[in-house]
């Protein structure tokens, strides 16, 4: 059967990897992406749909299979940790529940290693609770991706702490032991390339991969 999928988050780090792979998929009959600005590419399975966050619900009406939310910000960026909430959490759960009355079936979203809803961390704890919000929804699926950190290029400015930190990333992998390899560094051609793997699946539950699951389901 071929997939109707909408998708949140297609300018960003891992959701620019997951359109192109997503419009070469011989398994993809149709691709919306809905956000706040265009993504800048143009394929015959691809249609945008683009307003303010406000808009996102009337902008997802038709029938889908699968969404996938790619969607994520930080706080610099945002502007203050209530702005980083509003769409790490807020615009995340709205796109879910729009998507579920949409007729969806599979929901995927990427989160972050880490992620818990009691952590002290205010970014982590961000993501644990966009998680079990996401959870109680109702989706027959629900893919959750945690990646450690994201290699890749950023458009934009990128922050000195991340710039040293993908840096030094290749030394502090290998010192990383593999018990604690779910904190290892991340391509994010790889995050994309796992989420596209398991886009369909049949096996209803609540599903969370790490990086060891991502670099298994892609090989």
């Amino acid at each position: 059967m071929l997939l109707r999928i909408i998708l949140a988050g297609a300018t960003g780090l891992v959701g620019r990897h997951l359109l192109q792979i997503l419009c070469a998929s011989p398994h993809v009959e149709a691709i919306v992406s809905v956000g706040r600005r265009a993504v800048g590419v143009a394929h015959p399975k691809l249609e945008e749909r683009i307003g303010p966050a406000e808009q996102w619900p009337q902008l997802m009406e038709g029938g889908f299979d699968v969404a996938c939310a790619t969607l994520g910000t930080t706080i610099r960026d945002a502007g203050s940790q209530e702005a980083f909430f509003a769409v790490d959490h807020d615009l995340l759960l709205a796109f879910a529940r729009a998507a579920c009355g949409a007729g969806t079936r599979q929901f995927l979203m990427v989160s972050s290693v880490g992620a818990h809803a009691a952590s002290r961390n205010f970014y982590l704890a961000t993501k644990g609770k966009a998680e079990a919000s996401v959870a109680n929804i109702g989706f027959e699926r629900l893919d959750i991706f945690r990646p450690g950190l994201l290699r890749g290029h950023r458009d934009g400015r990128v922050r000195l702490g991340e710039r040293v930190a993908m840096a030094l990333s290749p030394i502090t992998d290998v010192l990383t032991p593999q018990v604690l390899s779910r904190y290892r560094s991340t391509p994010a051609l790889r995050v994309a390339q796992a989420i596209h793997a398991v886009t369909g699946a049949k096996e209803p539950g609540q599903f969370v991969h790490h990086n060891d699951e991502m670099i298994q389901i892609t090989r």
